[in-house]
């Protein structure tokens, strides 16, 4: 790849650089797989950070949507904020693909071809040697392990999956996952992980490097974790069990007991939630129903039914205590590894606000999130298996029950609102992103409104 020249922005650079780079962004960024706006027009484009992280990379943090940079802590209003790492040379190259955002006609970078530096192996191999050791760069902290070293010039691939991030593996020994959407706080995907390295769980990768930034508030930007590189992940297995009409029942349980050792894990690392909060999580269950409603026309016949999944939460046994959980379960945050079942992904749903992702909930909301997957893998071959996802959702539940001491499938009330918020989430997911697959959930929400199991 041809070398780079050096960029040194000057300070009207840096004052102005939107108008440069402000129309190339505004086309590109709603074609990213991790682009949550989706759904509606890209409005105000403006700059919170930008800070020359090597020559020829520059780091952005850009807000959309209309709304001013926050004071520290506070979420910002309106809008989304989104990491970007650019590269920028004087010349074109074949080699850029798809990894080109554009040549930039105005303003103080007219001239200079811009590109997604992650696609770039020297700027990946770059950003490795930043977090091999500790140190900063403007407002960039970065920080690592020293009891984990990292070696140098290890191969960097960036991963093609579908995800609402971006991932690079460096030499088949470690991953980093860059956040793209960035809120106010410590990323749970840093945070949780950490916390049960300390408590001895071995179930969840520990963080061996991250960076971070102080400006225009502190967060978490991006963690670097060992790789499984031997390990295949639960969507992957399930379906191969589904094609080769092999029996999952055995994996399944396994999985239900490695959720019980995190949970018990995460019960240890984070205090308990308050007593009796199932009457707020029922109205805000139903808010997002209502919500998901407005936008997805398919849903309506169903609401007052699944209405009825929420209000139960008031009545029901309230369960086990709220605690820190993964947040967003289900086969693909799942490794298995030999024998072994890893638990991956602790952000959450990124479309949920950072301080609720955070905070403690039931252990249910993870169980019924792993339930919902179940059913997806069965959904994929045709004709449809349900006793296979029933077959799983049992042996998952009676694993869970052997390490936790808790059943949920005595928990009735409970389980039923939690997949059926799952399922809501699902069918406004789908809706949004991949429409072909919007009969998935909406076959568990006519289960779920109708019959009530």
């Amino acid at each position: 790849m041809p070398k780079t020249a050096p960029l040194r922005p000057r300070r009207t650079q840096l004052a102005e650089p939107m108008a440069s780079l402000g129309g190339l962004l505004r086309e590109w960024l709603p074609r990213q797989r991790w682009f949550a706006g989706k759904d509606r027009p890209l409005a105000d484009l403006g700059l919170l950070s930008m800070t020359e992280l090597f020559p020829g990379c520059l780091h952005l943090l850009v807000h959309t949507g209309p709304g001013t940079v926050p004071a520290p802590g506070a979420t910002l209003p309106g809008g989304d904020c989104y990491q970007l790492l650019l590269g920028v040379r004087n010349q074109p190259s074949p080699r850029l693909g798809r990894a080109l955002i554009g040549r930039v006609q105005e303003g103080s970078l007219a001239g200079l071809t811009v590109y997604d530096a992650l696609q770039d192996p020297r700027t990946a191999q770059l950003l490795l040697e930043r977090l091999r050791h500790s140190g900063k760069a403007g407002p960039l902290r970065f920080g690592c392990d020293p009891s984990r070293p990292v070696p140098a010039g290890l191969a960097p691939r960036l991963l093609d999956a579908e995800q609402s991030n971006s991932s690079l593996v460096y030499g088949d020994e470690f991953i980093l996952k860059v956040f793209r959407r960035i809120q106010p706080g410590v990323n749970p995907d840093l945070e949780v992980p950490d916390a049960l390295a300390r408590q001895g769980c071995d179930r969840v990768p520990a963080p061996v490097a991250w960076f971070r930034t102080t400006h225009p508030y502190e967060a978490t930007l991006g963690v670097l974790q060992p790789f499984l590189h031997d390990a295949t992940d639960g969507w992957t297995l399930a379906l191969d069990a589904l094609a080769s009409g092999d029996d999952f029942t055995a994996q399944a349980h396994e999985l239900g007991r490695a959720t019980a050792d995190v949970h018990v894990a995460l019960a240890s690392a984070f205090p308990a939630g308050a007593p009796g909060e199932n009457g707020r999580t029922a109205a805000a269950m139903t808010e997002r129903l209502t919500a998901a409603a407005h936008c997805v026309p398919a849903l309506r016949p169903f609401v007052p039914g699944l209405r009825t999944a929420f209000a139960a939460l008031t009545t029901c046994d309230v369960g086990p205590p709220a605690q820190r959980i993964h947040g967003d379960l289900h086969l693909g945050q799942v490794l298995r590894a030999g024998r072994d079942w890893f638990v991956i992904d602790f952000e959450g749903e990124p479309s949920r606000p950072l301080a609720e992702r955070r905070s403690a909930h039931s252990p249910v909301r993870d169980i019924a999130g792993m339930l919902r997957s179940f059913d997806y893998a069965a959904r994929q071959r045709r004709p449809w298996r349900p006793e296979w996802a029933r077959r799983c959702r049992e042996a998952y539940c009676a694993g869970y029950a052997a390490r936790a001491g808790w059943d949920p499938r005595k928990k009735h009330g409970l389980l039923r609102a939690y997949e059926t918020d799952r399922a809501v989430y699902e069918v406004l997911y789908e809706a949004r992103h991949r429409p072909d697959w919007l009969p998935v959930p909406m076959a568990a929400i006519e289960r779920l409104a109708v019959r009530g199991d």
